[in-house]
């Protein structure tokens, strides 16, 4: 269960703390104290996306941390997400800042996805207005499934494996859909393609080559003429370097013997009389290899044309070409082998359908078998929120075509006034009774899967009057077995609470701040009679409240008796 909430500078929030015990914990405070920011605060900690607004003005950042308290069940599924509680504790903090936001997990950062995962064990959130979801078959479908839990998921699985490879082979069939003059173009204009890339012998790598002799020969005047002025300028003859070197070797051979260390640096000199000569000889020997063709260069310059327009039309590199190539071989050979294969497919679909069929037929049964129990389940939930004369049915259609789903519809159909037909919930129930509706089915998805805390905010819109505390007696049952968090505006919901929380807005040095207290059974009878008398509280009002929280109390000792 939650046991300890911590929330620090979100929207009106500077920092408020709470400690929360089993059972019913109720939250009231006046409109716009900052109920739903409090229990927002817990959506944000398990990942739910915030706005920049939402950071306390002047802050630096806001902090929203939950500290849930496990047993030794929900441990071991804890342990399979990689989380593993310490003395049974489970520690979500969150940290937002302006641009980003960190999520921990026992003081490990987790991304949003496992924490989702892992809030999924440990609690379930009803906000104001999620029972309006309950209107969509969809949301429909997903309670049903929810409720038949793992024997309804494995035939989902099932009927989800099949649907898989029914598509793609039904996918691959449309592609056969074409008449026989239409596959003979298409063959012909393949085989133009396919010839036109054959006919040119490509080779992986051919056109980098061709580019390097092409630039080569391009620019054969400039390389011949620069090669020669550097003979010159580096030769033997007039006045080049390796001229102008002999003479300076000459001079040092002349003095040497005057000063050993001449001896070095006429050594110096051999060598670059020596790198000298062997580059001359280079540069001779490639001048005089070097002969431009124009035959050669009309050849690399058509070549390059012939690649260079393949590659405009089948890829920007030889290797996209030839892949290219091979994909329309394998589309030719399809088409070719048109009819057998087309009939070879009509086989192998209609093969998997009947497959596909077989298992949504057994999903189809599975889901009826849970539906009749959902229906039961959830007419006697009703009657325990004052519906009294209701009718529930769970009504099946089949879709035209096959899902990932199966092929199921539902509608949830009911009466809530006697004589009137059963209808469809959308056409029938008002908001007030659409949030009882959702209540009852919560309740009873929460014990199949023993979710151990439930967070219900503002659900009671709507209601009052006598359903206000059929609700409210709904609340404590479910309490009794579970921990219950829950936000009202209902005296008749609060005076059930085991532990009873106000949430207030407190204005000092002109800020407005929200905070939260426990509230003892004196303060819990103060804030019943504001509930219930508004603004002027008197002796009468709190009377009633201090009977309310009475009987409230008595009934619950008689049931646990």
């Amino acid at each position: 269960m939650l046991v300890h909430l911590h929330v620090k500078n979100l929207a009106l929030i500077q920092e408020v703390q709470a400690d929360f015990g089993p059972g019913l914990n109720i939250l009231t405070g006046e409109t716009g104290a900052g109920k739903s920011i409090l229990m927002g605060s817990v959506n944000l900690a398990l990942g739910q996306k915030m706005s920049r607004g939402m950071i306390r003005e002047g802050a630096p950042y806001a902090l929203v941390e939950l500290v849930f308290q496990v047993d030794s069940c929900t441990e071991e599924k804890l342990k399979e997400l990689d989380v593993f509680p310490e003395e049974g504790q489970v520690i979500i903090t969150r940290k937002l800042m302006e641009n980003r936001s960190i999520s921990k997990v026992n003081g490990e950062a987790s991304t949003a996805g496992n924490i989702k995962k892992i809030a999924a064990l440990l609690l379930d959130i009803h906000g104001q207005h999620e029972h309006q979801s309950l209107l969509y078959p969809e949301k429909q479908m997903e309670i049903l499934d929810e409720f038949g839990g793992g024997e309804i998921l494995e035939k989902k699985e099932g009927v989800k494996g099949f649907y898989i490879e029914y598509s793609r082979l039904k996918k691959e069939l449309e592609s056969y859909q074409i008449d026989e003059e239409q596959r003979r173009r298409e063959m012909g204009f393949l085989e133009y393609e396919i010839q036109e890339i054959s006919q040119a012998q490509l080779k992986p790598g051919e056109d980098q080559e061709l580019e390097t002799v092409y630039r080569k020969l391009a620019n054969g005047k400039k390389i011949t003429e620069g090669l020669g002025s550097v003979y010159q300028i580096t030769g033997y003859e007039g006045e080049g370097m390796g001229a102008q070197m002999g003479r300076a070797m000459q001079k040092i051979s002349q003095i040497r013997e005057y000063d050993s260390e001449l001896e070095n640096i006429y050594s110096s000199m051999e060598d670059m009389d020596s790198l000298l000569n062997d580059l001359n000889r280079e540069l001779s020997s490639y001048l005089s290899e070097f002969v431009f063709s124009d035959e050669e260069f009309q050849e690399t310059e058509n070549r390059l044309d012939l690649i260079n327009h393949l590659k405009s039309k089948y890829g920007h590199t030889i290797e996209e070409i030839l892949s290219y190539q091979g994909e329309k071989e394998k589309e030719l050979e399809r088409l070719e082998n048109f009819q057998a294969r087309k009939k070879d497919l009509e086989r192998r679909l209609e093969e998997q359908e009947m497959l596909l069929k077989k298992a949504s037929q057994k999903l189809t049964r599975c889901r009826k078998d849970w539906a009749s129990m959902l229906e039961e389940k959830i007419i006697q939930s009703l009657q325990d929120l004052n519906f009294l004369n209701v009718e529930f049915h769970i009504s099946f259609r089949e879709k035209e075509s096959y899902t990932a789903q199966g092929k199921d519809s539902i509608t949830f159909m009911i009466s809530t006034n006697p004589g009137e037909p059963v209808l469809p919930l959308q056409q029938v129930v008002s908001g007030g009774e659409l949030s009882r509706i959702m209540l009852a089915i919560k309740t009873l998805l929460a014990d199949k899967d023993q979710t151990e805390t439930l967070i219900f905010d503002e659900i009671d819109t709507g209601i009052s009057g006598r359903t206000a505390q059929k609700v409210a007696e709904k609340m404590k049952v479910i309490g009794e077995n579970h921990q219950v968090l829950c936000i009202t505006h209902l005296p008749q919901i609060a005076s059930q609470a085991d532990y009873h929380y106000l949430i207030e807005k407190n204005v000092e040095n002109m800020e407005t701040s929200t905070r939260i207290r426990r509230l003892s059974y004196d303060d819990s009878v103060e804030e019943l009679a504001r509930m219930l008398g508004g603004a002027k509280i008197t002796d009468a009002v709190l009377q009633n409240a201090a009977e309310m929280k009475d009987l409230a109390q008595q009934q619950k000792n008689t049931r646990l008796k």
